[in-house]
């Protein structure tokens, strides 16, 4: 029993930080829409720019809803802490390229 016990809380220790997997996984879905939104709100007439983008955010806020528990339980199981700091701390799409390899 006792090693149930302590097997239970060793797996349960050894998951990532969910908060933190929270954040990255935002920022890496954010940081990737917007790298595939941005030329085509730019193509678009420009006094139509600024419903675009808006529309572009709601999409983009639904579409993280939609897989965010995913991500997060992933990246908790996988537990990388360098990972999971660099898709937190990324800036650019290109950025999170580097987080994973």
């Amino acid at each position: 029993m006792r090693s149930i016990l302590a097997l239970v809380f060793c797996l349960a220790a050894c998951k990532g930080d969910p908060v933190k997997c929270d954040q990255g996984c935002r920022n890496y879905f954010a940081l990737r829409y917007w790298e595939k939104t941005e030329p085509e709100i730019a193509k678009a007439p420009a006094e139509q720019r600024d419903a675009l983008r808006k529309a572009k955010q709601a999409e983009l806020k639904s579409k993280i809803e939609g897989g965010i528990a995913l991500c997060v339980s992933q990246c908790q199981s996988a537990n990388h802490t360098e990972d999971i700091d660099c898709m937190v701390n990324a800036k650019t799409a290109a950025q999170t390229d580097k987080c994973f390899k």
